[in-house]
């Protein structure tokens, strides 16, 4: 990992607010506060349904800002009612992880020091909702967590810092996101007394952009017929969120995160086709799933069948009565 345009320096009591929702939003807050800087109020989601009983649940920011003690602005829309909210919080700066909501330009203005926002691609790439999903979907060796200035655009502001990431093979895109939000917390942390100070420079975006809208459901959907290293990289790309998923007959099958399979595959090469695994290189908890374009197969540890929880690939091919192939309600 690489490092630019950040260096350590103490805390201020300089009050800031804080924007995000989900729980990557919280362990950066969490991360902010035991830092030891002032966050004065949050910005987040409404509560929402959660589980099969559908129980309206605080989003994971709400939840630690109750824990910390710190008043909470809860709202799907920044009109300006909420922006005089945030007027009256007396933060002068705010800082955004996963909000989940566009901020308008009064918002962006509410504040004397403005917004900045910690982004999880190396901007102006992958400008969007689904930073890393993409950028694993594409088979990118690395990515990086960026902090950068907020305007009206959608993640077009200058940067004031940044941090390389190495993607690590057959990791989740949850994974990553987590140890991201890491990396970035530690980045945001040293950044915080110069942002507060007046004192950083951001500089603007250099380069080609691209896009990373939200993934849906059919982005998730597994084709054996496709190549191995696109498989892989769609299924870990999508796992957690929308969720890896392949048919078994007519069922719904949910993957874990995968690998690419490197041995020799003596077998019939019917795309789709399920091998338990038996050597050093896809160990006997393992499933190798047979794809077109070559010789490789796909290897997988752990799959979810439709109304159970996640378990052993292996111990689920146990289960199944005759020769298995994936991806065909035929």
């Amino acid at each position: 990992m690489t490092e630019s345009a950040a260096h350590p320096a103490q805390p201020t009591s300089t009050p800031i607010l804080f924007a995000g929702t989900p729980e990557i939003a919280a362990q950066a807050l969490r991360g902010i506060i035991a830092a030891g800087y002032n966050v004065t109020a949050v910005l987040t989601r409404p509560d929402a349904p959660v589980g099969r009983k559908k129980q309206l649940t605080p989003s994971p920011v709400a939840q630690a800002a109750e824990i910390a003690g710190i008043p909470t602005i809860k709202t799907a829309k920044v009109d300006a009612d909420i922006t005089e909210q945030v007027q009256q919080t007396g933060a002068r700066l705010g800082v955004v992880v996963a909000y989940g909501a566009l901020l308008p330009q009064p918002a962006l203005k509410a504040l004397p020091l403005g917004w900045v926002n910690l982004h999880y691609s190396r901007l102006p790439q992958y400008r969007g909702a689904a930073p890393v999903q993409h950028a694993m979907l594409n088979g990118e060796a690395t990515t990086a967590a960026t902090i950068f200035q907020l305007e009206a655009g959608m993640d077009t502001g200058p940067v004031h810092a940044s941090a390389e990431y190495t993607i690590p093979e057959a990791t989740s895109a949850g994974t990553v996101l987590t140890e991201l939000t890491t990396l970035g917390t530690s980045l945001l942390t040293k950044l915080l007394p110069d942002l507060l100070a007046g004192n950083s420079q951001p500089v603007g975006q250099q380069g080609t952009p691209s896009l990373a809208p939200k993934l849906t459901r059919e982005d998730a959907y597994i084709d054996p017929t496709e190549p191995a290293e696109q498989l892989v990289n769609r299924i870990n790309a999508t796992t957690p969120e929308p969720g890896a998923w392949t048919l078994n007959g007519e069922n719904r099958l949910k993957l874990g995160p995968a690998r690419l399979y490197h041995g020799d595959l003596s077998a019939d090469a019917t795309p789709g086709r399920v091998l338990q695994a038996i050597s050093d290189r896809a160990p006997g908890g393992s499933l190798i799933v047979l794809t077109a374009g070559d010789a490789r197969g796909v290897v997988l540890t752990q799959v979810q069948p439709a109304g159970k929880a996640m378990m052993n690939a292996a111990d689920w091919f146990r289960g199944q009565q005759g020769t298995v192939t994936l991806g065909s309600a035929a």
